[in-house]
């Protein structure tokens, strides 16, 4: 149905959850974000930053970066066994998996894609367990409810995935911190889980209003906001007052 955002991921949940507008503009209206002058003191931006050192880990992973980028000198003895497992194709890299509505896998392009997750690495530890490992820069408090819920979401991706799997193994590597967090989930476990996440990305592929959810939380740090170079004529700043949305 035309007006409805078709496909959803983790990262346009939380944009359609913070404000239904702002993912209107993204992903229906198709809005570039405009380029934002970088932070004082930065070299970078840190989406940039991110890509980047996402780009190096896969680069050694795969032996074609003959020794571990200084970025992830904390990881070197995790980088050199993924780079061994991706060697003897007990690992993969770089992951697409996508679902339909029924949550049958599909191809990340396929004509009836519903969902789709993007791994950094993933090992098949055993027939019943496997593990997902996702980089995280920047940093983690603050941050834990997201991370958690990205945990959910990779470990119910693998089990809808690979039927044999009872075990899911997460960890995310926080290279900057020099921390590891670990978790794990059984597949009865996060099968619990399917119907909540199911609820919220129906009320995204669903929505035929995008209503702006204009506060400071939501609008601070949103690319549409004036105050960024956006155009959203409901984005709040210190100071300001929300404009009366008409129904």
């Amino acid at each position: 149905m035309l007006g409805m955002i078709k496909q959803w991921s983790y990262s346009r949940l939380q944009a359609f959850e913070k404000c239904p507008l702002r993912a209107k503009y993204a992903y229906l209206d198709k809005i570039p974000e405009p380029e934002r002058p970088l932070p004082k003191g930065k070299a970078e931006h840190a989406n940039d930053r991110g890509s980047r050192i996402h780009t190096l880990a896969e680069g050694y992973s795969l032996g074609k970066i003959s020794e571990v980028p200084h970025e992830l000198r904390f990881f070197a003895p995790e980088l050199e066994r993924l780079r061994t497992l991706v060697a003897r194709c007990k690992a993969s890299l770089e992951g697409e998996w996508a679902f339909n509505e029924e949550w049958v896998p599909v191809s990340w392009f396929a004509e009836n894609v519903w969902g789709r997750v993007k791994l950094d690495a993933f090992v098949q530890w055993t027939r019943e367990e496997v593990i997902v490992v996702d980089y995280k820069t920047g940093k983690r408090y603050g941050n834990e409810f997201m991370h958690t819920e990205q945990c959910q979401l990779y470990a119910l991706s693998a089990v809808l995935r690979y039927p044999n799997v009872e075990t899911v193994y997460v960890e995310l590597w926080y290279p900057d911190l020099d921390e590891l967090y670990s978790t794990q989930y059984t597949r009865k476990q996060i099968l619990a889980r399917l119907r909540g996440w199911e609820t919220r990305a129906r009320r995204m592929t669903q929505a035929t209003e995008f209503k702006p959810n204009a506060n400071l939380f939501s609008c601070q740090w949103c690319p549409y906001n004036p105050r960024l170079g956006g155009h959203c004529e409901y984005a709040v700043n210190v100071g300001q007052q929300p404009k009366v949305i008409v129904a």
